[in-house]
């Protein structure tokens, strides 16, 4: 008997039921999920992510964009939800000749998705960055819990504020939140009221590099820093611009610590490798003229998974350390 090949639309409706399937003991326990993380789903260019009842796609190559509404339709019949929403803006798009798409593709939803996160209420914000928050760094905000009581703390590139919701739920004394955007401080002072934290933050809309290089030449120091800044590199060839990058921000935390303190360090630049980062640490810090101990080394979750003969899948990088003296 002669098996007849398996056309794109099955393949493709195979590979987001096996997304799923593979994610079924996080969806139990999490309101918020990665369904499909592009290549390493096989799904290359599909990003999707489930934000309580609701799920935001983004779609990034001309060739699943073809194949937008067979998987639309797959995750409505998979998944109870109310709305999927569309936030394909990505710049690569323009590389596959395709403009921005935004909006909703089924049902309809709120601008702003309040969801929770253990005992937290967080936000997707359908008019911020990605798919409106940054599901990758979920469980390394909770290693920060060790490190947090009692600590006056910083949150540079804050966005929404997931690291300051954590370090305030863990004891911080106070959390100071830097970032661009007004509308990012907006909600992040929203979520900031609702899990009951007034009166222990301070917002600041500019841009972090300026404040940075502003701050660090003032006399307030801090216990605990978190830098969560976004990519600073679409490709190899920007490298050593994005090590430079990285650098300056680095530095300028470091100096600001109090002595010891705790550097909270994120790098999500893909042409980066753990190697180069952790190169990066240590000039700064040789650079500052302090030492620096890793304390923590943490990377995406099981729902971003890696493949290892897909290098690029891996891309971010987290270290909790210890900054200190040389002579303490």
């Amino acid at each position: 008997m002669t098996t007849l090949p398996k056309t794109v639309e099955q393949i493709v409706g195979e590979r987001v039921e096996a997304a799923i399937r593979k994610r079924e003991h996080i969806l139990k326990k999490e309101e918020a999920c990665r369904l499909i993380f592009s290549e390493s789903d096989w799904l290359a260019g599909l990003i999707v992510d489930k934000y309580d009842s609701y799920i935001v796609i983004q779609v990034n190559t001309l060739g699943m964009e073809r194949l937008k509404e067979l998987v639309v339709k797959k995750l409505v019949e998979k998944l109870e939800v109310l709305g999927v929403y569309e936030k394909s803006d990505s710049s690569v798009r323009s590389k596959e000749g395709l403009s921005t798409s935004c909006g909703w593709l089924y049902g309809s939803g709120p601008e702003v998705i309040f969801y929770q996160s253990e005992d937290l209420t967080l936000a997707a914000d359908l008019k911020g960055q990605k798919t409106g928050a940054f599901l990758d760094q979920r469980f390394n905000a909770r290693a920060l819990e060790p490190y947090a009581d009692s600590k006056v703390c910083l949150d540079v590139f804050s966005y929404t504020g997931n690291f300051s919701l954590h370090l305030l739920k863990y004891g911080a004394k106070h959390v100071k939140l830097v970032d661009y955007s007004e509308r990012s401080l907006q909600i992040a002072e929203q979520l900031l009221k609702m899990n009951g934290f007034e009166g222990r933050y301070e917002l600041i809309n500019e841009n972090a590099f300026d404040w940075l290089k502003r701050e660090s030449a003032s006399q307030e120091r801090y216990d605990l820093i978190v830098l969560d800044p976004p990519s600073f590199a679409k490709s190899s060839a920007s490298k050593v611009s994005a090590q430079r990058g990285h650098k300056e921000i680095n530095l300028r935390a470091m100096k600001l610590l109090k002595k010891p303190g705790i550097l909270v360090s994120s790098c999500c630049t893909q042409v980066l490798s753990e190697a180069d980062f952790e190169q990066v640490l240590q000039d700064s810090a040789q650079d500052c003229k302090v030492e620096a101990g890793i304390l923590y080394r943490g990377s995406q979750p099981a729902d971003h998974p890696v493949l290892l003969n897909v290098p690029e899948t891996r891309y971010l990088k987290f270290h909790i350390m210890s900054i200190w003296r040389r002579d303490q």
